[in-house]
């Protein structure tokens, strides 16, 4: 939690659930990734937070933008983001979609399929348009790579049908999935993707640009390895593989940027036990799964709680969201402890949590609204 947060919540004392965001965090945060890899184009993934505040604080930082559909797209340009420094990289997009985009001014779209090629060929004739290559997501808390990408060998067909439908073969991209923790994840899908990369140019299609994604993990509760390891990783794989004659590069981060520029502040529902002398408590917050905390599906992402008891006697706990619904259970088999003195009506705060959370959440599932946010 930053001194802004801190100082925010003790002197507003916001209704929960709440969150908290400090813009200046996103800032520090998006000057340390572009001092760690000054050869890399940097595309905010909007999807993690897409904020009015945080998208403007990115524009006056010269950031460029990942849009997943025509309305962050439309947030982006709202932003003041030039329709230049936007790409479509979703995979998935409607056909009236790709035309508006074009006609906004994007010309940079993601595509991982014959299908969609020939979309993006009819509505957004002559853009750059680069493939999304399938690469394991080994090490990822968060995968992603079961729904997105095309293998190496399709890839190659994709892109020489690319120039033939008009349209620029700009480049290939890859995704190790979120919260990637493994430095090696980048360097195994360089060393593959940069094999087609030769191959396409030695045919005569002009290359130019190798998107590693994103996926730069975050602290919750584990240690994670720094953002200056991923770049170190990433440019040795990178010359490796290009030797001088490095493309363009670009990376996608979402999480890394503003995961801890944010703080959710939840209330204690009710605490309790299944047996009177059961060991385990359930401790019902009032925010859940689907009041935003989607990630914690599998119990993926594990976010650090603190309480106003923290340092007093502690004991297990299972923490759960406060609907009519079985499937709200943050965590049950993580392993959480939570101080013995706390009660209900006593707020507990939920670091990390500025990426992904306020997007997530649901329109008035049970009635409930959706968190306030409060950017600062």
């Amino acid at each position: 939690m930053t001194p802004k947060i801190a100082r925010f919540l003790a002197e507003q004392q916001p209704a929960t659930p709440c969150l908290v965001f400090d813009l200046d965090r996103v800032e520090e945060n998006f000057r340390a990734l572009r001092r760690a890899l000054p050869l890399a184009a940097i595309y905010y993934a909007v999807k993690a937070n897409p904020a009015p505040p945080v998208l403007q604080r990115l524009v006056r930082l010269d950031s460029r933008f990942d849009a997943a559909s025509i309305e962050e797209v439309e947030c982006c340009l709202a932003a003041g983001a030039p329709a230049s420094a936007i790409s479509f990289g979703n995979t998935i997009k409607k056909a009236s979609a790709i035309a508006r985009a074009h006609a906004a001014g994007v010309t940079m779209f993601a595509f991982d399929s014959i299908e969609e090629l020939e979309k993006l060929a009819r509505h957004a004739p002559g853009s750059r348009v680069y493939c999304r290559i399938l690469v394991e997501n080994e090490g990822a808390d968060w995968p992603l790579s079961r729904k997105f990408g095309t293998t190496v060998e399709n890839a190659r067909s994709l892109m020489l049908r690319a120039g033939e439908l008009g349209l620029d073969p700009f480049g290939l991209s890859f995704h190790v999935g979120s919260q990637q923790t493994r430095t090696a994840s980048y360097e195994a899908a360089i060393g593959r993707v940069a094999m087609l990369f030769t191959d396409l140019r030695e045919r005569g299609v002009d290359l130019r640009m190798l998107n590693c994604g994103g996926g730069f993990p975050v602290r919750y509760r584990e240690d994670v390895p720094e953002i200056d390891s991923f770049a170190q990783a990433i440019m040795a794989a990178m010359t490796k593989a290009f030797g001088n004659a490095l493309p363009e590069m670009v990376v996608e981060p979402g999480r890394c940027l503003v995961a801890d520029a944010g703080v959710v502040r939840s209330e204690v529902v009710l605490v309790s036990r299944r047996e009177p002398d059961d060991a385990m408590r359930w401790v019902y917050l009032d925010i859940g799964r689907f009041g935003g905390l989607a990630e914690t599906e599998g119990e993926a992402i594990r976010y650090r709680i603190t309480t106003p008891h923290d340092g007093s006697p502690s004991g297990p706990v299972a923490i759960a969201g406060p609907t009519c619904d079985g499937a709200d259970i943050l965590y049950e088999r993580a392993r959480y402890r939570l101080p013995l003195a706390l009660r209900s009506g006593e707020p507990v705060e939920l670091h990390a949590t500025g990426a992904y959370v306020a997007t997530y959440a649901s329109q008035r599932f049970n009635g409930f609204a959706p968190l306030d946010e409060h950017y600062i």
